[in-house]
């Protein structure tokens, strides 16, 4: 079969020549030849798979940029990549829904039946200190009765500065009293403060970067924002869940399918950073979530320095078997040195109790 007219393959790909003409433009599906004297685009029958790969991207929502690198990627790569897109995809949506349900609670004072409820307290304790080897500490971390917060400054000039800057903007949020509904709202605005007092830092030669994971909580709700490889864990019903996901090249490669967990454990990049406060665009990037908090559950933030050197298995065995807060912390640091504290190290452990 010869080369097929730009109207002819839209209609096989299922697709308009608008749109054709736009993934030409952004070499997503360049024609295979241009007649030269119209200037018609002409496209090969082998190229329809792609075609229509593309076209069913963009139905589930994926961007344009995504797509161009999924649209490359081997088959067990691509359905790797899509299916960590559409996790993000799910839980953006089960997150907006939540937001939605409280907003149209609010509007209906249909939680004033609520109000005789009981509203839960934290109980916490925090460690926060340099390990065994280095001799600075670009680690911070905050704990009160409604926020929680780690951060992880990049070692070098500025790094400590960066994550102080980091939890000094979400701090601020403490005292603010705002509805359950504006919690991620109030994260978000406090994220993008951050960012631009960690880009404030920088000098001609360094910028500065720091990683931050926190929650804020009112009431019954945690509102969760994250950035970087700090982490959020929940321990429930003697589960224990992983509720960040690292914004790392490892963790991308994990994603993609290209390597395994095991493997990533160990990766001699497993540190390197696909996304922080301070790095990369303009923008800030973050993963914000909403929560519902019971009374038994028990959350543990922590930087790398602690879940890089202690496995999942001894976290898990360490918050099951505290009796409060400050034994479970007092475990994490043991076993942190133990395993040789390479990195600065820092955590905060929070239970949620009936008030």
């Amino acid at each position: 079969m010869g080369l097929l007219t730009i109207g002819a393959f839209a209609r096989a790909a299922r697709l308009t020549p608008k749109a054709l003409r736009l993934y030409d433009q952004l070499g997503l599906l360049p024609p295979a030849a241009v007649d030269p004297e119209s200037g018609y685009r002409l496209y090969d029958p082998d190229q329809l798979n792609r075609a229509r790969l593309i076209a069913a991207l963009r139905r589930i929502g994926m961007p344009l940029a995504e797509i161009r690198t999924v649209s490359d990627l081997k088959p067990d790569d691509a359905a790797a990549a899509i299916t960590a897109h559409w996790r993000r995809i799910a839980a953006d949506t089960a997150t907006r829904g939540h937001l939605a349900a409280l907003l149209v609670e609010r509007l209906t004072g249909r939680n004033s039946a609520m109000s005789d409820t009981p509203i839960p307290g934290l109980r916490y304790a925090t460690h926060c200190a340099a390990g065994a080897v280095r001799d600075s500490n670009e680690d911070a971390v905050y704990a009160g009765d409604r926020m929680l917060a780690v951060a992880d400054g990049v070692r070098g000039p500025g790094g400590a500065h960066a994550s102080a800057a980091a939890i000094d903007a979400l701090r601020r949020l403490e005292t603010t009293d705002v509805p359950a509904a504006e919690l991620l709202t109030m994260l978000a605005g406090a994220v993008t403060e951050a960012d631009h007092a960690v880009r404030a830092a920088a000098t001609d030669d360094h910028q500065p970067v720091t990683t931050v994971t926190a929650m804020l909580r009112r009431g019954s709700q945690l509102a969760v924002v994250h950035i970087g490889d700090t982490r959020a864990y929940l321990l429930r019903g003697g589960e224990l869940y992983q509720l960040t996901q690292d914004h790392t090249w490892v963790q991308s490669q994990v994603d993609q399918g290209k390597i395994g967990r095991d493997e990533a454990e160990t990766h001699p990049d497993r540190a390197l950073l696909v996304r922080a406060l301070g790095a990369g665009g303009p923008g800030v990037d973050a993963d914000l979530a909403l929560r519902t908090a019971l009374p038994g559950d028990r959350y543990l933030l922590c930087s790398d320095g602690v879940s890089a050197v202690v496995d999942r298995a001894a976290l898990h065995t360490a918050l099951a078997s505290a009796a409060d807060p400050d034994g479970a912390v007092q475990r994490l640091v043991e076993l942190t040195y133990a395993a040789g504290a390479p990195d600065n190290l820092a955590c905060v452990v929070a239970d949620v109790v009936a008030a």
